[in-house]
């Protein structure tokens, strides 16, 4: 059973910096996505950053130059490094996987929250102006 857990999430003050976590588990393919979302109420999951088994990433605009996606394989973990946040990261940070087949890992629509099937829980992150 694949299971993505996130944490590190929390409140910070704008321009504070903050790393977010996805532990996986049961997750049995070797040529994937993962990707982190946010959401806000009554909003569409936005896809702020991805990665592919390959080690390609993709930044949405809005986040380019101030978040870095990164993944340790041994530790089976996501992180999204966050910096130089804004009131306007506020949002619930989700973390997702997808399989892909070899030929299929670039990542031109790797920010679509529709490309997932196994997605976390969520974590919390409040930036305050």
């Amino acid at each position: 059973q694949v299971q993505l857990v996130e944490s590190g999430g929390g409140s910070v003050q704008s321009g504070g910096s903050l790393r977010l976590s996805c532990a996986v588990s049961g997750f049995p393919y070797r040529t994937y996505w993962m990707a982190w979302f946010r959401q806000l109420p009554g909003k569409e999951r936005e896809g702020v950053a991805a990665i592919a088994s390959d080690g390609n990433t993709r930044h949405a605009d809005s986040v380019k130059g101030r978040f870095t996606i990164s993944q340790d394989n041994a530790k089976s973990t996501l992180y999204l490094q966050m910096d130089s946040l804004k009131p306007e990261d506020t949002a619930m940070y989700y973390c997702a996987a997808a399989q892909r087949s070899w030929w299929s890992l670039r990542l031109q629509s790797a920010l679509e929250a529709g490309q997932y099937n196994y997605w976390g829980q969520g974590t919390q992150v409040t930036v305050s102006s």
